[in-house]
């Protein structure tokens, strides 16, 4: 069966290690796995042409920039986070900071490193549910993020995750400021 949205199965009670998800992630190489703090197994669809150049767009932005200031390490979403609260996550785009990626052995940084990015961008899909981005976005943020973007191209808007702060929603075409978390990053989107 092909289908356009995620398939969530529930292994509350398989109970999966670290190692046996990556192992998992490994021999199933074709499909994009994520672990929810639940315990919930998600096999996501891949993306299509218009979400894969925004994504590709969104990550150039953010490669330049650091590159330009050498602050830390950028990922693309085929990277999985194992986070402090027990998900393991793929966020379309993130970054950490050069501190924390160092701090890291050589085997954490090769496998999934257990660690949540300092900054994350979630870019909603045509299939994708707002409610369970919104639901990754607050994974992230019990597990340590600083700043968090969700672009929601369907309602021409961004919601903007800080730790302790309200979310904050902005209209687009919108200039985002990356704050002290990313000093000096802009983003410009416009009306997708």
């Amino acid at each position: 069966m092909i289908t356009s949205e995620p398939v969530i199965l529930n292994l509350k009670t398989v109970d999966l290690s670290d190692e046996q998800f990556y192992q998992l992630c490994q021999v199933n190489q074709n499909w994009q796995l994520e672990q929810t703090a639940k315990g919930e197994l998600v096999i996501m669809p891949p993306v299509g042409g218009v979400s894969g150049n925004r994504e590709a767009d969104l990550n150039a932005d953010l490669v330049i920039w650091n590159r330009q200031t050498q602050l830390g390490r950028v990922f693309s979403s085929s990277t999985i986070f194992r986070l402090p609260n027990g998900g393991n996550r793929s966020p379309d785009a993130a970054w950490v900071t050069n501190e924390r990626w160092e701090s890291l052995t050589p085997e954490e940084q090769e496998k999934f490193p257990p660690l949540c990015p300092d900054f994350v961008i979630e870019l909603r899909s045509r299939t994708d549910s707002l409610t369970q981005l919104q639901e990754k976005m607050q994974e992230y943020l019990n597990s340590g993020l600083r700043l968090g973007w969700l672009i929601n191209p369907q309602a021409q808007q961004v919601e903007i995750y800080l730790p302790n702060q309200t979310v904050e929603i902005v209209q687009l075409p919108a200039t985002l400021s990356g704050e002290d978390v990313l000093p000096g990053f802009v983003l410009n989107l416009p009306v997708f």
